[in-house]
């Protein structure tokens, strides 16, 4: 069987994939891209409608860079393509319990989120809890003494139209994609990459791997070891009240407990569903990812609701209009890894991205798209290094 050739090979076609490859066809290059799905697709880490997008990342400043340029392509392709991808309706992130809340790493996130905004010039609003109920009345229940930040530039993005938008315009400027086939092996040849791609073998000068849940066991150690994935679901309930809900209603994240458990995200309704999507994040790796249930049970969604729901977010009933399964891949102090392989010549890994990839995906896509031509990225990737785990 004949070799395939291209400059550069994506492996995975999910948030940091389909951007990677737009990017890269946009620089000139003949890249294909590759996918073991037909994305967008429900299998991986980049589905479920709605994606939180803000300026003020909790995660650290590193990130702050990556999603304004995110924000300015996600502009940049609604207007070549005519697609609605990113809905700036703001960001309200609350604090209602008497003690802080950790979350990724950040022992207050709230009020690192606070810092980040004011230390970058974010346009924000830090609000008491009586502001916060008479703005938006959903968050009624929320304790005296509550703090929030309101962010009028964050919102949420459409994660599939997003991909489908990017792959679509990769391929009008002449990228090749790949899908059904799953990658098996990569082998370093001298000057390039043999990638076997399901029945297809090709060699390319250069390989990114954006892999996600998939990347492990691919990529081997020291990915194997710092890389576990974590089952996340996500819920629709149905409104009792939608008056409740102001005109623009912010996406949000509400802690309301000392614990990571005590912390979850949500969306304003999408006109005409008649429903909310609220949502946690679970860490508990999987044995395997052969392992993954894909089903929600009734006892997982009545505990959502009693936990997360009930008594912090008015005018949302315990009736579930659907629910879906997606996953995490995260790594041991919740950043990135965007950075060579160590053992693998001319293979560069993009993942994980631990639950907060794709507010900075398309960002990250036309980074990695330059260091991958010219050897250095306008924004600063140093931050993800793989060396920071030695």
């Amino acid at each position: 069987m004949s070799e395939e050739r291209c400059e550069v090979a994506v492996v995975g076609l999910g948030a940091m994939g389909a951007a990677t490859l737009y990017q890269l066809a946009k620089a000139g290059v003949k890249a294909v891209g590759i996918d073991r799905f037909a994305p967008p697709h429900d299998q991986g880490s980049s589905h479920g409608d709605t994606r939180i997008t803000r300026l003020a990342v909790g995660e650290g400043a590193a990130y702050v860079p990556l999603v304004r340029r995110s924000h300015q392509i996600w502009r940049e392709l609604e207007a070549q393509s005519g697609e609605a991808l990113f809905e700036q309706c703001g960001v309200l992130v609350m604090s209602s319990s008497a003690t802080t809340t950790s979350h990724h790493g950040a022992a207050d996130f709230t009020a690192n989120t606070i810092e980040l905004g004011r230390t970058y010039g974010i346009a924000h609003e830090v609000l008491t809890s009586s502001q916060i109920r008479e703005r938006f009345p959903q968050f009624g229940p929320i304790r005296d003494g509550a703090v929030g930040y309101f962010e009028p530039e964050g919102g949420f993005v459409r994660p599939e139209r997003c991909i489908a938008t990017q792959l679509e315009a990769a391929q009008a400027l002449g990228a090749t994609l790949i899908t059904g086939a799953t990658v098996s092996a990569l082998e370093s040849l001298g000057g390039g990459v043999r990638v076997k791609a399901g029945e297809r073998t090709l060699v390319a000068d250069k390989v990114i791997v954006c892999a996600g849940m998939w990347s492990a066991n691919l990529l081997g150690e020291p990915f194997s070891a710092l890389l576990k994935v974590c089952r996340q679901t996500l819920y629709w309930f149905k409104l009792a009240e939608p008056t409740i809900f102001p005109e623009v209603s912010p996406s949000f994240i509400l802690a309301h407990g000392p614990g990571e458990a005590d912390i979850c995200y949500g969306f304003p309704p999408i006109p005409g569903e008649g429903s909310m999507k609220i949502a946690t994040e679970q860490y508990v790796a999987l044995n395997s990812i052969d392992a993954l249930d894909r089903t929600v049970s009734a006892a997982e969604v009545d505990e959502m609701y009693r936990k997360q729901v009930a008594g912090n977010i008015a005018g949302v009933t315990s009736e579930l209009v659907k629910a879906r399964v997606c996953t995490y891949t995260v790594t041991p102090d919740f950043g990135f890894i965007i950075d060579d392989h160590p053992t693998l010549d001319n293979v560069t890994v993009v993942s994980a991205c631990s639950g907060h990839g794709f507010k900075h995906s398309a960002a990250i896509g036309e980074a990695v798209a330059q260091r991958c031509v010219s050897g250095a990225s306008q924004i600063d990737l140093s931050a993800f290094s793989l060396s920071r785990f030695a």
